[in-house]
């Protein structure tokens, strides 16, 4: 017997939430020339390394503190750091981004992260999906609840995860999809669709009649797109990686005005407790994955052209890593890390944030970067200056009142 789960996972389209307009497509011409803000938020999984990933060169305890795996100051080698403004500066497989700094389009925040001081991935990563740090097991996720009410038209693509899976972040009252791959989509024959329609259509419950009203409108939506070839323009190459795919087809929802308001992608590979860098710093683990990184940003701000102006890029880690290396040239799980913020109406070209320093008395108990900026205050200014959502207390209940950086105009 075929069953709902079989159809919606053999389509590479899973589908959370309920509400929506039901007679989007007839409204899709017109809507085609509309042109809406779009948050897109990166989750690095794994506690990536902020230390590592823009290095606190001017201050000397970061050296006698990773004797072995730190990254050289700028000018000293090929391997150096590229300098941003003479006390930070990028790892140098993230070189790339550094044209993105000068023309203020990519803001950094350090010492930013998650109060809690849990060092569980599972629960460090709940807490920043959730944006409830602390408070225990959550049944919706912070981007879901920053999508604005009262939008005249509904897109069924409002929300989108690029994944096999909906994440935390993206599950609550407002519907959301998750797709694992724009180009591999095809629904099924019209006989098998016309079953699931049916199942879906004559269900006693409003809240599944309206969850496969929305799927299959989706559906409809990616597979007229995938008839039609797309290339980034000129020389635009993202890397073949999971991450770079994922925004490739982003850039593509958001230049095809489709709708989409919010969307998430994530890249692993990044819990380095051994052997975190190779030979030098531009070789072995972290290096590879900031390749990546980069790269796949990069590419997505050359995609998208000037529609940059309408979008902004939030990236998040769940926290960082200790601030002295181990003895396996390695890390272990941290406190504080670092953001960086992206786009078009982003005020860029530095570093933002208060610098708690390195020194033993300046560490979290005594090892790891002390925190801060917390990652909602990051959040709450996208939420508010992007996404027009004003409804705080709704998106992150129990924080009170964020602290702003000023991060976009």
């Amino acid at each position: 017997m075929i069953s709902r789960r079989f159809f919606l996972k053999g389509s590479a389209l899973a589908m959370f939430g309920v509400g929506g307009a039901p007679a989007w497509l007839a409204r899709a011409a017109a809507q085609a020339g509309s042109r809406r803000k779009v948050l897109v938020v990166v989750f690095q999984r794994g506690a990536a390394d902020g230390l590592n990933i823009v290095v606190p060169y001017g201050e000397s305890r970061y050296y006698s503190l990773r004797p072995t795996i730190n990254v050289p100051r700028p000018g000293y080698g090929l391997d150096a750091a590229v300098d941003l403004d003479g006390f930070f500066a990028l790892h140098p497989s993230l070189a790339p981004l550094k044209p993105l700094y000068e023309a203020k389009t990519l803001a950094i925040v350090e010492a930013a992260g998650s109060p809690d001081p849990t060092r569980s991935h599972f629960d460090a990563q709940d807490f920043m999906e959730s944006g409830t740090p602390g408070r225990g097991a959550a049944q919706s996720g912070w981007l879901n609840r920053a999508l604005p009410a009262g939008r005249e038209t509904l897109s069924p693509l409002r929300a989108v995860s690029l994944g096999p899976e909906l994440p935390l972040t993206l599950r609550g009252a407002n519907p959301a999809v998750a797709v694992a791959n724009l180009q591999s989509f095809r629904l099924p024959g019209p006989s098998v669709t016309g079953v699931f329609a049916s199942m879906y259509g004559d269900a006693a419950d409003s809240t599944l009649r309206s969850a496969g009203r929305e799927t299959f409108e989706a559906m409809a939506i990616i597979q007229r797109l995938d008839r039609e070839p797309y290339a980034p323009p000129g020389n635009v190459e993202y890397p073949n990686g999971r991450l770079g795919q994922s925004l490739r087809q982003i850039a593509r929802l958001i230049k095809a005005n489709v709708g989409l308001e919010v969307a998430f992608a994530e890249i692993e590979g990044w819990d380095h407790h051994v052997n975190e860098v190779g030979a030098n710093a531009t070789e072995g683990q972290l290096a590879n994955v900031l390749r990546e990184f980069g790269g796949s940003l990069a590419a997505f701000c050359a995609d998208l052209g000037p529609r940059i102006e309408d979008v902004t890029v939030v990236t998040m880690s769940e926290f960082g890593r200790t601030a002295h290396e181990n003895g396996d040239r390695g890390t272990d799980h941290g406190h504080a890390n670092v953001m960086f913020v992206m786009g078009g109406g982003v005020r860029g070209g530095r570093v933002y944030g208060d610098w708690p320093g390195l020194a033993g008395g300046q560490l979290y108990e005594g090892r790891d970067l002390a925190l801060t900026t917390d990652f909602r205050d990051v959040l709450a200014e996208a939420v508010v200056k992007q996404l027009g959502n004003r409804d705080l207390g709704s998106v992150f209940p129990g924080y009170g009142q964020p602290r702003f950086r000023n991060l976009l105009i």
